[in-house]
């Protein structure tokens, strides 16, 4: 039996679409697409760096989630109060209150419950904010909540090694029969390597990897279709 274990933001649906949507209504309506996804993507580094503070006690979970705004903002020379980012932060909440599925990962979670196989979740963030989105991409159709694991709940991230051993004892299952599936080559490809499981790298955001980096993912899709495919051979 193999184990296939998923992130979820940004790798089971477009976790940009809800940032968009929040930048054209607070902030600008003019920025093309492709302006607002260069900020998008440096509010992911900065969520990362943060992510990692509020980890380890140095600041609160709001400033992250507030701070990662604030700062991709002001790379791009857009300057906001913390007022303003504050707001940012809870109309992109209520934004990915509407969030759904790649239409090839729906099909492929329905094509994965057919098969001898055991589904599960894995990923990082706060626990009642990573269930809301969980819930809403309605994801206990295939996948039972005693599967799904949040970093939150157990005050260990991805990619501390001792998240993917939890996750080994209470399915349970070994690391040759384990697959994980993540957007982040640093969070999801480096963690699951270093514990021997398999890995799926969905690049579609077409980031490149860390060249000094000892860990290679096993297979490396950049769409949920090339995801779909893979899995289907």
């Amino acid at each position: 039996m193999t184990t296939i274990i998923f992130d979820v933001d940004d790798t089971l649906y477009d976790q940009a679409l809800s940032f968009h949507e929040t930048f054209k209504h607070l902030i600008n309506d003019t920025y093309n697409y492709d302006q607002i996804d260069r900020i998008y993507h440096a509010s992911r580094k900065h969520s990362e760096t943060l992510f990692d503070q509020s980890e380890r006690g140095e600041i609160t979970v709001l400033d992250w989630q507030v701070g990662r705004y604030k700062l991709a903002l002001q790379d791009f020379g857009i300057d906001i109060n913390d007022d303003l980012a504050l707001e940012f932060h809870k109309q992109y909440k209520r934004a990915q209150g509407k969030i759904t599925l790649f239409p090839e990962v729906e099909t492929l979670l329905d094509y994965l419950k057919t098969k001898d196989v055991t589904l599960a979740i894995l990923t990082n963030g706060e626990v009642a904010h990573q269930s809301m989105k969980i819930d809403q991409l309605q994801l206990e159709k295939w996948i039972p909540k005693e599967n799904t694991f949040i970093s939150g709940a157990y005050g260990i991230a991805k990619p501390n090694p001792e998240i993917f051993h939890i996750i080994e004892d209470k399915l349970p299952t070994t690391p040759e029969s384990t697959i994980y599936v993540g957007d982040s080559f640093e969070k999801d490809i480096v963690g699951a390597k270093q514990v021997g499981w398999q890995a799926v790298w969905m690049n579609h955001r077409q980031r490149q990897a860390d060249q000094a980096c000892s860990y290679t993912a096993d297979q490396e899709v950049t769409s949920a279709k090339e995801m779909l495919d893979y899995f289907k051979k």
